[in-house]
């Protein structure tokens, strides 16, 4: 039995119960990524936000992308904030702070509530390989839009290093879940069943890890999602330890955003 599949509702309900799994995350790639943008800061350099335009991020998590962007706030007329998590949205709270354009819901992708033609920009990073059924969200996500209106969602590719660690470790095809239902290899597919024009960007990024106990704690943040998660944490650093090279394990990432638009 395969442990942790990633768009398993139960399981990502777990993951997300609470920020710190999330957090630990975040910080490891903000210590050892070789691309000092930060792909969150990227990110949000390619939205095209303008005066008055009403927008949702569905699946915020800590809203940490949004920290330090009050410009890009204060042009929206509506911002609303939205997660499946309540302990998320708390975080996003926390971090974005009351502002009065902006709305913290709690939504579930698959059925948004909001009338049709709702929003300028819909933004869903990283989530929708969470989705159980991601027809479904794409379908809400389209009708939320307005006709011109602009869907961003960034996700990861299939060769990305949680692939790579998994192969280390002997797990591909037994207790490893490689989810690749939403990836930068096949989003576009995807986005395609709803949108006319798709495109994708790419960031350019890899990871230098001078300290493996700080990647196991990375591994073991993904506990209720990947089958590494779950191992013991010697065995997680045994097995690390013979990819160390010149004091630290490099590993490459790859991540970027699908910009979507147009009727289909």
């Amino acid at each position: 039995m395969k442990m942790g599949s990633s768009n398993d509702k139960e399981a990502v309900k777990a993951q997300y119960a609470s920020s710190k799994s999330l957090d630990t995350r975040i910080n490891f790639h903000n210590m050892y990524s070789t691309n000092k943008m930060g792909f969150g800061p990227w990110l949000i350099s390619n939205y095209e936000i303008k005066e008055g335009m009403k927008v949702l991020e569905i699946g915020c998590g800590t809203g940490d992308m949004w920290k330090g962007h009050g410009d890009l706030i204060a042009k929206c007329d509506k911002l609303v904030l939205s997660d499946f998590s309540e302990a998320m949205l708390d975080a996003a709270r926390k971090n974005v702070g009351e502002f009065s354009n902006i709305e913290y819901k709690q939504i579930d992708v698959q059925n948004i509530p909001f009338e049709e033609s709702s929003f300028d920009i819909v933004i869903a990073n990283m989530m929708l390989y969470h989705v159980p059924d991601i027809d479904k969200a794409i379908s809400e996500v389209r009708r939320v839009l307005k006709d011109d209106g602009v869907f961003y969602s960034a996700t990861y590719g299939e060769h990305n290093f949680n692939d790579i660690i998994a192969e280390w470790f002997g797990l591909v095809g037994k207790n490893y879940d490689p989810n690749h239902l939403f990836t930068l290899q096949n989003g576009g597919d995807v986005l395609g069943k709803e949108f006319a024009d798709i495109e994708v960007r790419r960031y350019e990024d890899s990871l230098h890890v001078t300290n493996i106990d700080d990647l196991a704690d990375y591994l073991q943040s993904l506990k209720a999602l990947h089958g590494i998660g779950t191992m013991e944490r010697e065995e997680i650093l045994n097995m690390l330890l013979p990819h160390v090279e010149g004091g630290a394990i490099n590993l490459q990432k790859e991540y970027g955003t699908f910009i979507a638009q147009g009727i289909k």
